[in-house]
């Protein structure tokens, strides 16, 4: 999630919900219009009123196990706010670089914060290590990008929001999912609806798990018989490296990502991919050596070569592990700007800056290159000017036919080749959402993830 103060921006990319939270907004204007809005039946429930839907929703969840003093507990929490469905429904793209939004989200205060809070729970650390195999580090990352260490959470009801979205139609199978597992945790005994506070799109604790996650994967590292990942920093550790570990397939004493140096003259851009995997030794032979030029290991370990900016920016080998950061996130900025913090957390150097600007097609221009492209006959989802994984793939091939560097990364000469009008590109331009400016700490970026949004409308 990503905070600004007082103001939760939750912001979608490649496909996923663009959440755009204002922690200040009061609830009492959107319930004032709810009703007359919710007992005009949403067409997806036939017609149903959002009472007639909460009481087949109900029956749902008994049917899933809730018992009915989770129910009448719960009650209460269970309203319909037409706020929370406008939120959803009100996504809006900004466009920021990775090498400004790393700098931004992975800095030198939130590196130090990490390794502080490793040393603090150190305990409950060596643990997760050792039960899940999952590095102190990888955890920290995200506990400090999702929450800032649990600073900022939300603090919307979880239940209001979840019932809400649960009744609209755009994801009401989903979120009535979300709606029944929330129940059960209020079942287990894990929180009260009253503790149930959070983000509007429905995620709870300090690493921001959706309900079913939560239901799934939260453990009881503190030993106090609930799963609280509002308040213990134990269960939160715990919890988190259970769901990387188990939900994310990460695979035990395996890197995930380290920066390199690359030797242009000698690599075939095309190959540049993370659905193209080599061993290091023959990255090695390409020219490619660890960012401080010593040489990569002569072994077989697979690996891709990760260009988020392209052949001038900053480059990364990316191993099997980096696919749990792209399945927790699938924005190319943030799953890479969570690894690379992981990597600063234990102990890497600063990444590398580009030796100059990298040129990037402004968001107009982006548009009218995906539009050339889908004429050509590309799906690169919804035309938006957002630089997501079916554009990038659509870029590579269009590189490869006019015998341009391969790397994925849209440029203005290939606009001018496919027949656009490319005027001067500009380092600031959009390429993926842009954050606002981040005025001091306690801002953590959340974009949608793979294991917490349904699909939205065709991924770009």
């Amino acid at each position: 999630m990503l905070r600004f103060d007082s103001v939760v921006w939750k912001i979608c990319v490649v496909g996923k919900a663009m959440r755009v939270a204002a922690a200040g907004v009061a609830i009492t204007a959107a319930l004032t219009a709810a009703p007359a809005l919710a007992q005009s039946g949403a067409s997806c429930h036939g017609g149903q009123s959002f009472g007639q839907f909460l009481n087949g929703l109900k029956q749902q969840a008994v049917a899933a196990g809730v018992s009915q003093r989770a129910l009448a507990e719960a009650g209460p929490s269970l309203i319909y706010d037409q706020g929370i469905v406008n939120r959803d429904r009100g996504q809006r793209v900004f466009g920021q670089i990775f090498t400004e939004f790393a700098a931004r989200m992975a800095a030198n205060y939130r590196m130090q914060q990490g390794q502080a809070k490793i040393r603090q729970y150190a305990q409950a650390f060596a643990r997760a290590e050792k039960q899940y195999g999952v590095p102190p580090e990888v955890i920290a990352a995200f506990w400090g990008l999702e929450s800032d260490f649990g600073a900022n959470m939300g603090n919307l009801p979880t239940l209001r929001s979840l019932v809400s979205l649960a009744y609209d139609c755009r994801r009401s199978e989903m979120f009535q999912n979300e709606t029944i597992a929330a129940l059960k945790i209020v079942d287990r005994g894990d929180l009260t609806p009253s503790e149930m506070i959070g983000s509007w799109a429905g995620e709870l604790g300090q690493t921001q798990f959706l309900p079913t996650h939560y239901f799934n994967y939260a453990v009881d590292y503190d030993g106090d018989g609930r799963r609280d990942l509002l308040h213990s920093a134990p269960d939160v550790i715990g919890s988190t490296a259970n769901y990387i570990a188990t939900g994310l397939k990460w695979r035990r004493g395996e890197p995930w990502l380290q920066e390199v140096r690359l030797a242009p003259s000698n690599l075939p851009w095309d190959q540049a991919d993370l659905t193209i995997k080599h061993p290091r030794s023959q990255w090695a032979k390409w020219g490619v050596t660890y960012a401080d030029g010593r040489p990569l290991p002569n072994d077989d370990m697979p690996a891709s070569l990760l260009l988020p900016m392209g052949r001038t920016g900053p480059a990364f080998l990316a191993y099997a592990n980096f696919a749990a950061y792209t399945e927790w996130n699938n924005s190319l900025i943030y799953s890479t700007t969570a690894a690379y913090l992981a990597t600063r957390i234990g102990g890497a150097a600063p990444m590398r800056k580009p030796a100059g600007p990298v040129a990037q097609l402004p968001h107009e221009q982006l548009k009218e290159l995906q539009r050339l492209l889908v004429r050509a006959g590309f799906d690169v989802g919804k035309v938006d000017g957002v630089l997501g994984q079916q554009t990038r793939t659509a870029v590579k091939a269009m590189q490869i036919k006019y015998g341009l560097p391969a790397d994925s990364w849209p440029t203005a000469e290939l606009l001018v080749k496919m027949g656009g009008n490319a005027a001067p590109a500009a380092p600031s331009a959009s390429a993926e959402p842009h954050f606002r400016p981040m005025p001091a700490p306690g801002i953590t970026p959340a974009e949608p993830r793979k294991h917490k949004r349904a699909p939205l409308p065709p991924q770009q």
